[in-house]
């Protein structure tokens, strides 16, 4: 044990240093403060129905009347507790408290990676440092994306283990891969994995190429198996969470559409809108912010202060500085590019990226060329709309790719490659400095071409067009709301010049921090420094350069008292109002907020409202063409809608309207009309009364067997037991009749039952549930029960003990293998 803690202690060192940093990063951590994220809050009010039931029966409910009428739960929040890679996450949040894990989580894979490449110590820790602190990392934390950021934390060590296993390590290589990708899996966020695999095919292709070139095919074939296998592994222990989630997925607005396409008679293509999934695509000149962080603006807002040109013209104006500043905040954009808005820059590091470039100029490891392949690739694609020749190709062709949006996330791939390239430039340097021809003139040149793009943009912010391809649109806006012709183009100066000073004051920020690398490389290629010093420095700049650019996102302000946490969506009048109401399950519509793109409703009451990337696609289809010129009561009557919440116009307060004409949980018709198709459904409920009628696909005719429905004279239908997973119903009746639940339709996984006797479930209404029911009193039973669940949850167990099996062999053959040599 003595000798292991001395032959690893340099190792142990930097992780101890890795362990202060983030305790100092997240000091309000500590202090038994938390992050009060955006999207946090949305999930709190998505998940409040899930953690009150399985507080309340100790079991996690499989669906939720929480948000859009209902959805499963497991696109929500499940415990997956047969999945081995569910425990390991907690474990380590008991002493690193989230957010401050992710960043833990970011250094030790980063780490992981740098040792794989042999780079020495703490030249690797540099490397960890330049990955973790990529300022897109601390958004996502900053926002509640979580899961995104723990599946981004995941990557480093999972392209380790691919790099690896190609290097001749059979067992850990393998081994190490199905253990994080089964964590990165389980972190739940598929584009980020998705976008992953994209990098990891172009670096298997590099891998064939060279196997082919070098005569080693066998050893390519053998080193890709056992990958298969650790990846198979992965994919078996998230077996629950993905499989539900693909059959889920066909139903949803990432699938395909029902509605027939008007312009060319086809069905909607699989997937998503590309005009939808191309909303957040990067400019192809904001690729500058990797260099120069606030080339294009920052963040659209908060960013002016009592300094700021906008704040100084308002305040001489007479405006108080507080609502000055809230003005400026607010109707003033700083950021100007072509994102409908962001929370800040895809910045790399200053000196990175010049250690990228020279990198590129003299690597000999042949991962150069994937780097290179890659990031190219990637960037490429995050342009979206902007470079359609590549983006379309991958949208219309490449399996799945057109199931994800905001493209600009796969932006991710450079920001752990570039960092690589980076650190194997320096590595370069100091392993074979003397052996590379014209090193100086390789490095002067590369610094000279980076830092002098950052003096032109320092001296000249002018050549940055500081402005988006709709600004006349903005500044007609913004002449409506103020009123004055005059003050608006003096507010348009004024934010042109903040833009200007920011372009101009981070172009020299970058300058220095390029001029400074240059510098100690320079000294050190000159024999002018040591190797130690030089690290020391080039480690110092990039950690001061990246940890005060994520400080401008993520700092002791964004923390709150956990308090405010534990309470994150504030009961008002109006909900307490509501909540007088006894009823079992009637739906609430919250206006004051766009409903559809909102859960704190949902924390509340059961919203027909609610915020989810991935809808049904009826239901997305009926907000598309039943909603589309404002509300529409028949819909809000058949999916038992009792109260609306709205602004009162007069005092901005709210107030709710109880709609007396809501249906309730299930109602009689006295007519079943069958029309032939999707289109057909969607046009007859445009002009149908939903008390009265039903509207059915005539390709679910044969549901309704040889029955005749009746009129429901003297019937009567009522809840008296619910649960999101069982929802139970009496009724009388005198003769066969038909019944429409107010219950979103979804046949992959509902069962009904009639006095504990299977019947089909017809879909009704385009998206709701029917029954054809016989005369007589009986009891009505729904219970969803996804066989799809059941199986994966079993695979999830077996998979997880074959995992963690062969990682105790792993360790058992290395420890044997060790003695051996001892």
């Amino acid at each position: 044990m003595k000798n292991w803690f001395k032959e690893n202690q340099t190792h142990l060192l930097i992780i101890g240093i890795f362990l202060l940093l983030v305790v100092f990063y997240f000091t309000p951590v500590w202090q038994g403060k938390t992050l009060l994220q955006s999207d946090v809050m949305q999930a709190r009010g998505s998940q409040k129905e899930i953690f009150d039931f399985r507080e309340k029966d100790g079991n996690t409910p499989l669906w939720t009347n929480s948000m859009f009428g209902g959805m499963p739960t497991y696109q929500i929040w499940y415990d997956h507790a047969n999945n081995v890679a569910s425990y390991i996450g907690p474990a380590i949040r008991k002493v690193f408290p989230p957010p401050a894990d992710a960043l833990l989580l970011f250094l030790l894979g980063g780490y992981f990676l740098f040792s794989v490449l042999k780079i020495r110590p703490w030249l690797a820790a540099i490397g960890a440092v330049a990955l973790a602190f990529s300022s897109y990392n601390f958004m996502y934390i900053e926002a509640g994306h979580i899961s995104k950021a723990y599946a981004i934390s995941y990557m480093a060590p999972i392209i380790g283990a691919v790099i690896l296993t190609y290097r001749g390590s059979r067992l850990w290589g393998p081994a190490i891969l199905a253990l994080f990708l089964a964590l990165e899996l389980r972190a739940n966020h598929i584009q980020i994995t998705y976008y992953l695999f994209i990098a990891l095919l172009v670096l298997v292709g590099f891998e064939l190429y060279y196997a082919i070139r070098d005569k080693k095919l066998k050893n390519f074939a053998q080193a890709s198996a056992m990958q298969l296998v650790g990846v198979a592994i992965a994919v078996l222990v998230n077996a629950s969470v993905l499989f539900p989630t693909y059959e889920y997925s066909k139903l949803t607005i990432r699938g395909k559409s029902n509605i027939t396409k008007a312009e060319n008679g086809d069905k909607g293509a699989h997937g998503l809108d590309k005009e939808y999934a191309y909303a957040w695509s990067q400019g192809i000149g904001e690729t500058i912010t990797f260099l120069i962080p606030d080339a294009y603006g920052g963040k659209t807002s908060g960013l002016l202060d009592e300094n700021s040109n906008v704040v100084k013209t308002l305040t001489k104006l007479g405006m108080p500085q507080a609502e000055a500043l809230q003005f400026a905040n607010g109707a003033t954009p700083t950021y100007w590019g072509e994102k409908s808005f962001t929370q800040g820059t895809w910045y790399f590091g200053a000196g990175i990226i010049f250690l990228f470039i020279l990198g590129l100029v003299i690597v000999k490891d042949r991962l150069k060329w994937w780097i290179l392949g890659a990031t190219l690739l990637t960037i490429f694609l995050s342009f979206g709309r902007h470079f359609p020749l590549i983006s379309d190709l991958f949208f219309d062709y490449f399996p799945m790719y057109n199931k994800f949006r905001a493209v600009e996330s796969i932006l991710v791939i450079p920001s752990v490659l570039i960092p690589m390239l980076a650190i194997l430039a320096i590595n370069e340097i100091i392993t074979r400095g003397s052996e590379i021809k014209d090193l100086d003139k390789k490095v002067l040149y590369t610094g000279g071409i980076v830092a002098g793009i950052c003096l032109i943009v320092a001296i000249l912010p002018s050549i940055l067009a500081l402005r988006t391809s709709n600004h006349q649109e903005y500044v007609a806006q913004l002449q409506q709301h103020i009123g004055d012709q005059a003050l608006t183009t003096e507010l348009v100066n004024s934010l042109i010049a903040d833009r200007t000073d920011m372009a101009s004051k981070d172009a020299w920020r970058s300058f220095f921090i390029v001029a400074l690398t240059f510098g100690f490389i320079w000294l050190y290629i000159k024999k002018k420094t040591t190797v130690a010093v030089m690290l020391a420095a080039i480690g110092v700049i990039t950690l001061v350069d990246l940890w005060s650019l994520d400080k401008r996102y993520l700092n002791n302000d964004s923390f709150v008292d956990k308090s405010i946490y534990d309470r994150p969506i504030q009961e008002r009048e109006v909900d307490q109002l509501i909540h007088m109401d006894k009823d079992l399950s009637y739906r609430v519509l919250d206006l004051t907020t766009n409903p559809f793109q909102d859960a704190s409703a949902s924390y509340f009451h059961k919203s027909l409202g609610g915020y989810h990337a991935a809808k049904l696609m009826r239901f997305q289809e009926v907000l598309e063409n039943l909603f589309d010129s404002g509300i529409n009561e028949d819909v809000l009557d058949m999916m038992n809608v009792r109260y609306l919440i709205a602004k009162n116009p007069q005092n901005d307060s709210d107030n709710i309207q109880r709609r007396s004409s809501a249906l309730g949980n299930a109602w009689f018709v006295s007519n079943v009309k069958f029309v032939k198709g999707s289109n057909a459904e969607m046009d007859a409920m445009k002009t149908f009364d939903p008390k009265k009628e039903a509207i059915v696909n005539e390709g679910l005719k044969d549901q309704f067997g040889n029955a005749s429905i009746g009129q429901p004279t003297n019937a009567d239908i009522k809840l008296v037991s619910y649960h999101p997973d069982t929802m139970r119903y009496e009724y009388s009746a005198p003769n066969q009749v038909f019944a429409v639940f107010s219950e979103i339709f979804y046949d992959k996984g509902w069962k009904a039952f009639v006095d504990g006797e299977e019947v089909p479930i017809i879909r009704t209404n385009y998206l709701l549930r029917g029954l054809s029911l016989p005369g007589g009193n009986h009891k009505v039973e729904f219970v969803f029960a996804p066989v799809s669940m059941k199986i994966s949850n079993t695979i999830s167990l077996i998979a997880s003990i074959i995992l963690v099996l062969g990682f105790g062999f792993a360790i058992y053959l290395s420890l044997k293998h060790r003695k051996k040599k001892a």
